[in-house]
């Protein structure tokens, strides 16, 4: 059977003709995915919420039965409890987070100083079952902290290493090792080796091409790489609590997790504890934000 061009090609739509309507459940799909997101979004910030007014609150309102959304006292106390002792002078709590910062800060940035330039020697020079290396190094971050935690004490007892700050440090920094190098070795995979050979042409030694070419290249990524090396040092429990003993050298989260036992919980101190412990975090993420967004997307479009 013959069809003719005109058959085959439909002619222009007037102006009258009724237009393609579109699909109906169109807009009460989309009404039902801002709700569900609405609703996820409301359960994750309502703990948030509730430590925030718990932290503000009264011991009064806190224990108050209804509780109290709105309409309660608003105290400073337990902040000032966080760091000032009940007598006076610096709180247990106070010389735990400061103990955070030390150990977490030092093992942040010895995985960085270490991590970046083995990163950029994997990623440029041809070694010897450069795989098996890599996977090896990955392998280290396989099993959970808990199962290795035995041998570590062990072994640090040996060296004098229990209840002392370097013991900290050096541990988290071999758990963050692993995973500087990996992430650092896909920024340095995106850096051109051509820019460092040119600079070799121009007289640069190749470490000299690198400090100056290659590395201010990869400050995205090192802020990337960073803030989540320091989220697990600045949130690590099984280390903290298993090889420190005294307040002196013990960090947040077990001297927080401390504060829940016995007969009564100070609910408001424990509170703000929690939001003192995430301010450090949150403050530093958001001064390095533009870094951290660039590392986190470099790489996601191809060549």
């Amino acid at each position: 059977m013959a069809i003719s061009v005109d058959d085959a090609v439909p002619g222009p739509v007037s102006a009258g003709s009724p237009r393609p309507r579109r699909r109906r459940g169109g807009k009460a799909r989309t009404a039902v995915e801002i709700t569900l997101l609405a609703v996820l979004l409301g359960s994750s910030l309502f703990a948030v919420m509730w430590i925030l007014q718990t932290s503000i609150k009264t011991g009064q309102d806190i224990y108050a039965v209804p509780a109290k959304f709105l309409g309660f006292d608003v105290t400073l106390q337990h902040y000032r409890d966080v760091f000032v002792a009940p007598g006076g002078g610096r709180s247990d709590l106070s010389q735990s987070f400061l103990n955070s910062v030390v150990v977490a800060g030092s093992s942040t940035v010895l995985a960085t100083l270490v991590g970046v330039p083995a990163a950029w020697a994997y990623s440029r020079f041809t070694l010897k079952a450069k795989k098996d290396q890599l996977f090896f190094i990955l392998s280290t971050r396989f099993m959970p902290p808990v199962v290795v935690v035995i041998p570590v004490f062990l072994m640090y007892r040996e060296l004098g290493l229990i209840d002392t700050r370097l013991g900290l440090i050096l541990v988290y920094t071999a758990f963050n090792l692993p995973f500087t190098i990996w992430m650092m070795k896909g920024f340095v995979d995106e850096v051109p080796s051509e820019y460092e050979d040119a600079a070799m042409l121009d007289g640069y030694t190749r470490l000299q091409a690198f400090w100056k070419f290659t590395l201010p290249l990869l400050i995205p990524g090192i802020a990337a790489t960073a803030v989540f090396a320091l989220i697990f040092s600045w949130n690590e429990f099984v280390y903290a609590i298993f090889l420190t003993s005294s307040q002196e050298v013990r960090t947040a989260p077990p001297a927080i997790a401390g504060l829940i036992g016995g007969t009564t919980v100070n609910w408001g101190l424990v509170a703000a504890s929690a939001v003192v412990f995430a301010l450090p975090v949150l403050v530093f993420a958001y001064l390095v934000r533009k870094h951290l967004v660039a590392g986190v997307t470099l790489g996601a479009v191809r060549r």
